[in-house]
């Protein structure tokens, strides 16, 4: 549509105008010859501006008309997203649309609830360092403690390689399950079996402690299928120092240090299907295509993503990676980091990251080069992936994952070659982009929060890798 033709909308500011001049719709129609019932229908957003009212405005309170079409108010659509994304509003689910029309239309409302929950988030952490009672869940609590750690456990990494090289040797060339399965059996008297989707009802995986039975369900693919054996091995093998690498943590609960136990077992799972040495290796070689990696080392897009967020041996560091996993709706349920990555506290991804769009391009690994309100640019990949149990019966391509790296690290990525680094193309996103609100995505979907997890489904979020506790 040619610029000329473009109706503009411009009630909520015609108001703000009007009530800093202090003046009633009456006296402002009069002053600007048109009756109290059209400018009424204006500032309702149901009557566009004509160009020739914007000239009477201009002329009759000496306005500048670039400042017209600025906000009045201090609130940005993205600080008031996430403001609303605090489990607080747990429930409430308030639309995106309603949050830029609040921004727009009452930027002294905005203005004041964000100063309120200002308030009230200053006097919650002041409480919590007082008491020293914190009030977060023990998925936030986990997923803080594996953060500090830069998602770097090396102690884990030394058992994973140890017990991988035993298995090499025990049965040299043949697939990881099987090794592992036969290891199972010979050392710890368990047996492994795979149950029809009817037996396993709503269970993917489960151990049968009297019967001595790992069962895995029919629809989990073979990548998931060796992850559940890996973690039942790694539980076997090391529940001792799992325990004491959980315990040491002080975490403040129970039901929080179960948590982050079997947060470890997953991370030990993945040192043994990807040996921390020959992955890394592999990796730089393979300049981080995640193809390759699933095909040298039999696990999913998913499960190889991950493991690059974990490599931080000061000997053999690979690129430093962040990672987030969204659901359709821009639901978070996994984001790590092994180095810095600006995360907002509460609430998704800015929708203009490509990570969003993956959706539409099933698949497809999606490349582009972001900027983020700090200045720091990043190279980002986005595919969707599978949801854990779907290989088989359901619709898959119901995740996406985003991964990434500083920009200057893009040039060891396969995925940045033909690209002109020095001077890329870059797309803004998060708070500094105003616009980022109103794309198609963020218009489907409430504000992206980080849902409660219970003891059952924690893997989704806390864990690199999608299996509970047995």
């Amino acid at each position: 549509m040619d610029t000329a033709d473009r109706k503009l909308f411009l009630g909520g500011r015609l108001k703000r105008l009007r009530r800093d001049l202090s003046l009633t719709q009456t006296a402002m129609a009069a002053d600007l010859g048109v009756s109290p019932s059209y400018l009424n229908h204006i500032e309702r957003n149901q009557r566009p501006v004509s160009a020739q009212l914007l000239l009477r405005l201009a002329d009759t309170y000496d306005v500048d008309l670039r400042t017209l079409g600025q906000s009045g108010g201090t609130a940005s659509e993205a600080e008031l997203a996430e403001a609303f994304a605090d489990p607080l509003f747990q429930g409430l689910s308030v639309p995106r649309h309603e949050i830029v029309q609040m921004a727009e239309d009452q930027p002294a409302a905005a203005d004041a609830l964000l100063r309120l929950y200002r308030a009230f988030a200053d006097r919650r952490t002041r409480d919590r360092d007082e008491t020293g009672v914190d009030d977060d869940s023990p998925a936030d609590w986990v997923r803080d403690y594996i953060q500090a750690r830069a998602n770097h456990f090396p102690e884990l990494d030394i058992l994973g390689e140890t017990l991988a090289t035993a298995l090499d040797a025990a049965a040299p060339g043949e697939p990881f399950e099987t090794r592992a399965r036969a290891r199972l059996q010979s050392t710890h008297g368990l047996s492994v079996r795979t149950l029809p989707a009817e037996v396993m009802v709503e269970w993917t995986r489960r151990f049968d402690f009297h019967r001595r039975r790992l069962l895995l369900s029919e629809t989990l693919g073979p990548s998931s299928r060796a992850f559940a054996v890996a973690f039942q091995l790694a539980l076997s093998e090391h529940e001792a120092e799992l325990t004491a690498t959980a315990e040491a943590a002080a975490a403040p609960d129970e039901a929080t240090r179960r948590l982050l136990k079997v947060a470890l077992t997953n991370t030990l799972a993945a040192a043994i299907l990807m040996p921390y040495g020959a992955f890394q290796r592999t990796a730089e070689e393979m300049g981080y295509d995640l193809a390759q990696l699933q095909a040298r080392f039999g696990v999913s897009w998913e499960q190889a993503a991950h493991r690059l967020t974990t490599l931080s041996r000061p000997t053999a560091r690979g690129v430093p990676f962040f990672l987030m996993r969204v659901d359709q709706a821009g639901n978070v349920s996994k984001r790590y980091a092994s180095g810095s990555f600006p995360f907002s506290r509460f609430g998704g991804a800015c929708p203009r990251w490509r990570l969003h769009s993956a959706f539409r391009t099933p698949g497809r690994t999606v490349t582009q080069i972001i900027e983020t309100p700090d200045g720091g640019r990043w190279f980002t990949l986005a595919r969707t992936v599978d949801r854990q149990g779907s290989d088989a019966f359901t619709e898959g391509h119901d995740l996406a994952i985003g991964l990434g790296c500083e920009l200057k690290h893009a040039h060891r990525l396969t995925y940045a070659r033909g690209l002109d680094l020095a001077a890329p193309e870059v797309t803004p996103i998060g708070p500094a982009c105003r616009l980022c609100h109103r794309h198609p995505c963020a218009e489907r979907a409430a504000p992206p929060v980080d849902r409660p997890l219970t003891v059952d489904d924690w893997s989704k979020s806390v864990s690199p890798y999608p299996f509970s506790a047995t």
